[in-house]
């Protein structure tokens, strides 16, 4: 018996190691992912600082909506929904639960919709999150999973005004400057604020691909992360 339960202790050994590290009692994070984002952490000194003065705005717009127990809701927009926006979605959803922020729900559109692609899915599925698709087609269904118990994201190709996103009272983050461009003024947002990122399209089908996709999820991984650990709860 005692050595029965010698084994259980052992098996179970890594599982309590990430509810330690992680946000607690609200999520047991993916431990690929919490070693991730535990590598991340420490790329918030070499955002700069323009670009941190912007974040910022997506922080004050988040903790408004915490101090006042209302729902933060956040929608990143590119052309396509494709790779940036998507990478912006899942990322957030995941922040809030590692800093545990609550009450914050996360979407991703574009001006058009293509479907989300799947060099950026497999960049996800690198960085440690757990992604399969409940559909097929075009625009396939893809459920993105950051924790044990955490409901997963639905994450597919749409307009940033379809009816599965919000309408009024969210802030638009801009993560093209194509869509920045497109679209000057965000109907129904709250707030929008600009943090364009370079297309690691522009790779595809090229030597560098994989390390220009990886690299594009890492720098909006570190810096939707700044932002959540700039909320005060």
């Amino acid at each position: 018996m005692k050595c029965l339960n010698l084994v259980i202790c052992l098996l179970l050994l890594p599982l309590v190691k990430v509810v330690a590290e992680g946000p607690g009692d609200r999520s047991v994070m993916n431990p690929a992912l919490l070693t991730y984002i535990t590598e991340v952490k420490s790329d918030f000194s070499k955002i700069p600082k323009d670009r941190k003065k912007e974040l910022d705005k997506i922080a004050l717009f988040i903790q408004d909506k915490v101090n006042a127990t209302e729902p933060v809701l956040l929608t990143y927009i590119c052309t396509h929904n494709s790779r940036r926006s998507h990478f912006g979605q899942i990322w957030a959803a995941t922040a809030a639960a590692y800093y545990q922020i609550p009450n914050v729900k996360t979407f991703s559109g574009g001006t058009e919709s293509t479907a989300f692609n799947e060099r950026a899915v497999a960049a996800c599925s690198r960085a440690g999150f757990e992604i399969s698709k409940s559909s097929e087609g075009t625009n396939p269904v893809y459920e993105v999973k950051y924790a044990l118990d955490a409901e997963p994201l639905k994450a597919f190709s749409k307009k940033y005004n379809d009816p599965a996103n919000p309408q009024n009272g969210f802030c638009a983050v801009m993560t093209c400057s194509q869509a920045d461009k497109a679209c000057p003024v965000v109907k129904g947002a709250a707030s929008r604020v600009a943090v364009p990122y370079d297309d690691p399209k522009a790779y595809d089908g090229k030597p560098q691909e994989k390390t220009k996709y990886d690299e594009r999820c890492r720098q909006i991984a570190t810096e939707t992360l700044y932002v959540f650990s700039k909320v005060k709860v």
